[in-house]
């Protein structure tokens, strides 16, 4: 019995899906394996150098980045590549040949030439096993793209003949056509599924699964760091033994360990209780392990008993469970009244919500976690910051402020260390883009909130201005989709527990004078269920777990929303139907992409801005730049709803930066308020 996590300097893993445009990882890797480098990186052939490389990750001084998205229904981001009848592709980077050396030695047509190089050169170099991944396959394909699918790997059959093939799908259900399409495919030695998130296709596989091949059968979670019930995985995979023989099993996890934190050695201050029920990245390989040996027949007896024990501590414990519930109520349209209170100009200004997050500001709050500094030189320190960005903002012209965030580590882990129900870890780091890493709260019980969260920071920045300041809060589904989540009940009903939390903030922030509140849900689209079977049903309880929040706000009171990073198209009619006053929303990135939803004709009354610039580039956009986006945008929508605002926090962005990006967009905002009043 083979587990498929154990180190073998034999495997390589290749990406080689072929899909209506291709995904990559989050730097431009596979782009730049086949020489599909967009025009204005001026490259002119041969092996790609970091130059271009970080160019078209980031941008430089003349030319934007690539456009960034997330990856399935993930927080993990990826660079889209550029590709057209103008392409022409070339084997241009030697990385995935190279790594694979260096690793060895330490212990679509036109792709399709520059695919075959590479297998030959692993090949040649000692590979005996090579890791196709297709998660696209558990999307809903249409007899098209299956074709495809099967041209392509019939083309490179010659290939890899002689080596072993697994093709690894993830993430959902494989579609009865997808699967009879994978699993009738030539010189493939194993095919992979995810049987956590895609239990059907365990139907799929007992009716019928080709003799002689490899099933990879992944029944560890690899997407959340719940401790794996041995005893219900190892019955699936006795199962599947009988049905296809032994030594046809290979014990997987569901998807790449990417997802999840990597130890829970080091946690040495998360309660003992919670810290049973959960396995990282390192304990999810002893699970694979243990079941492999399991199923021929050397159970670990100690290790099962350990497993059950903390299922049973879980299932029962006090702590999980909390009586308490509440019902909410609708909430009404407000703009005409907001507007007559606000008395916002045209084409408002404001930011999304964070600013730069300096190294004394951090060890501020390093050292006050530490009880290196008291209570009183933690809030002094905090004022004084928060104070500098307010009289920023104000000589900059924004209309509506932000505080800046100053006293938050992260937007989610933040409000989890203030609500019941949450756990945190020191080290369990996840990688989100490039070097940027988030480490994810557990949700292990009920969710309530014990006490007011943000309203003394967002009243005390009140108090600096005269100007509308925003309370700033993250929304329920943000902080269910960006937490590893408990798996004993619906996530609907955790995500409603949250969202009566957030709404008792709401509440308590109105009653201070705030009259601006934003909820963010930068991750509404990123949870969106990859089959469309499946959709509507989450869209139904994560708009009404939005609109929960803010159901009992007075007309008055102008709730903001800000999404990022997502193709927002497609889910356009519930993000209306949330009923947000104010969306903000990731544009400038991709090449205004989300108005063309506008050009074919969805009507959007409320206010709405479109990121007129993109933060996580250190590219400083000129005036006429954003005055460019600003036109394009009212060319479709209707000048009162429109706002201007960059595309995201500035957290990661140095004030170096952030005062002439901000500066260039507030005078790009008053250049078209002036032609704007001449044209009438």
């Amino acid at each position: 019995m083979l587990a498929v996590l154990e180190t073998d300097i034999h495997w390589v893993n290749l990406d080689c899906g072929l899909k209506k445009r291709k995904y990559t990882e989050v730097n431009p890797a596979l782009s730049i394996m086949v020489g599909a480098v967009p025009e204005r990186y001026s490259w002119n052939g041969g092996e790609i150098g970091f130059d271009t490389y970080f160019s078209m990750a980031r941008g430089n001084s003349s030319v934007p980045a690539m456009e960034m998205t997330k990856w399935f229904d993930t927080n993990y981001h990826f660079i889209v590549p550029e590709l057209g009848p103008n392409v022409k592709f070339s084997y241009a980077s030697h990385k995935a040949v190279n790594e694979f050396k260096e690793a060895k030695a330490l212990g679509i047509e036109t792709i399709l030439p520059i695919y075959k190089e590479v297998v030959t050169e692993l090949k040649e170099a000692g590979a005996i096993w090579i890791q196709f991944d297709e998660p696209t396959l558990v999307l809903d394909l249409d007899s098209h793209h299956l074709q495809a699918f099967t041209h392509a790997y019939s083309e490179l059959e010659s290939t890899v003949s002689g080596l072993k093939v697994l093709i690894e799908t993830y993430f959902g259900d494989v579609p009865a056509e997808a699967y009879k399409t994978l699993t009738s495919l030539k010189g493939v030695a194993g095919f992979g599924f995810d049987l956590v998130r895609g239990t059907k296709t365990l139907d799929l596989v007992n009716a019928g699964f080709p003799s002689g091949k490899y099933l990879f059968a992944g029944v560890v979670d690899g997407r959340n760091i719940w401790a794996n019930d041995l005893v219900v995985s190892l019955n699936t995979l006795k199962s599947l033994e009988d049905k296809l023989g032994k030594g046809n099993i290979v014990v997987s996890t569901s998807c790449s360990l990417l997802h999840t934190a990597v130890d829970l050695t080091n946690e040495t201050k998360l309660d003992k209780e919670i810290k049973s029920w959960l396995a990282f990245a390192a304990p999810k390989v002893q699970e694979v392990n243990a079941l492999a040996k399991a199923l021929s027949g050397e159970r670990d007896k100690a290790f099962f008993f350990s497993n059950a024990a903390a299922h049973s501590s879980r299932k029962f414990s006090p702590r999980v469970i909390n009586e308490n519930d509440q019902k909410a109520p609708q909430m009404s349209a407000r703009l005409d009244s907001q507007q007559r209170k606000l008395g916002l100009p045209v084409l408002p200004t404001t930011t999304i919500g964070s600013f730069p997050q300096t190294m004394d500001l951090r060890r501020v709050r390093r050292e006050f976690k530490a009880k290196k500094i008291s209570e009183d030189d933690y809030v002094k320190s905090i004022k004084e910051e928060i104070n500098k960005v307010v009289k920023l903002q104000e000589e900059l012209d924004i209309d509506v402020l932000v505080h800046g965030e100053p006293e938050r580590n992260d937007m989610v882990e933040y409000f989890g260390e203030q609500l019941s129900g949450f756990a945190f870890t020191v080290n369990g780091w996840v990688q989100s883009y490039g070097s940027r890493c988030v480490k994810p709260p557990i949700i292990y019980g009920d969710v309530s909130r014990p006490k007011a969260m943000t309203v003394f920071w967002s009243s005390m920045a009140q108090s600096m201005t005269k100007r509308p300041m925003k309370g700033m809060l993250t929304g329920p589904v943000t902080i269910l989709n960006w937490s590893f989540v408990r798996n004993d009940q619906p996530r609907s009903e955790t995500c409603y527990q949250v969202a009566l939390a957030i709404k008792d903030e709401v509440e308590d922030l109105e009653r201070a004078g705030i009259t601006v509140i934003q909820i963010d849900e930068a991750a509404l689209r990123e949870g969106l269920p990859l089959r469309k079977s499946e959709q509507a049903s989450y869209l139904e309880w994560v708009v009404h777990s939005f609109r929960i929040t803010n159901c009992s706000v007075e007309d008055t009171t102008q709730i903001h929303t800000h999404m990022c990073y997502s193709n927002f198209n497609d889910i356009i009619h519930s993000i209306i139907n949330m009923d947000a006053d104010v969306i903000t929303i990731e544009n400038s990135r991709s090449d205004e992409k989300l108005l063309s939803v506008f050009r074919e004709g969805v009507k959007y009354g409320a206010g709405i801005g479109p990121g007129v610039y993109d933060i996580h580039s250190p590219r400083i956009p000129s005036t006429e730049e954003i005055a460019d986006r600003i036109n394009k945008m009212l060319a479709v929508l209707e000048t009162n709803i429109l706002w201007v605002n960059p595309d995201y926090g500035l957290k990661t962005r140095k004030y170096t930066e952030v005062k002439p990006a901000l500066s260039n967009m507030v005078a790009a905002a008053k250049l078209l308020r002036t032609q704007l009043a001449r044209a009438k």
